[in-house]
């Protein structure tokens, strides 16, 4: 009989869990598209900021497309968890869970927005030999990283309606 109601217990505790889980999710503002828009946005800025630093360190040392291309994404990666990093740590989190959380929000959306923007980029007819003083290297950085805004925000909205990617981050704030 004890048995039967801690079964009972278990399976109510189970139910009231799942149930918490999809209304914190929802009260994650239901993966609105504003939400996802600023997570992408949040990302991009990362992204940017080391994709535009490790070309100009490639082309400043004089590496060729590959190595500069890599440099770059790395630098992308760094950049945009060390802005998802530094707002978990601000939360109070220690060091390593703030880390965690930072790869758990930010490595899908980051994937997503470097093969796009690094896609557009080798596609682009020139823009890989555009050097950093021609018009074509900033308009079509500007352009790969518009349409990998475009592309991630989608991403971000179905991760963070699921209790992913940014919806981690948010835990953490509240």
């Amino acid at each position: 009989m004890q048995h039967d109601a801690h079964t009972e217990h278990t399976e109510h505790s189970h139910h009231e869990t799942h149930a918490h889980h999809e209304t914190h999710a929802h009260d994650m503002g239901g993966a609105s598209w504003s939400m996802a828009a600023q997570a992408t946005l949040h990302c991009l800025t990362g992204c940017a900021i080391g994709e535009v630093l490790g070309m100009v360190i490639g082309t400043a040392f004089g590496w060729g497309n590959v190595p500069t291309m890599i440099l770059a994404i790395v630098l992308a990666f760094a950049f945009g968890y060390s802005f998802t990093l530094r707002g978990v740590l601000k939360a109070g989190v220690d060091f390593r869970t703030a880390f965690r959380v930072a790869l758990a929000a930010d490595t899908v959306s980051i994937a997503v927005m470097e093969l796009i923007d690094n896609g557009v980029i080798v596609l682009w007819p020139d823009a890989m030999d555009a050097g950093l003083a021609d018009a074509l290297f900033w308009f079509s950085l500007a352009i790969s990283l518009v349409i990998a805004f475009v592309v991630t925000t989608p991403v971000n909205k179905w991760m963070i309606g699921r209790g992913k990617g940014h919806a981690v981050v948010h835990q953490h704030h509240h």
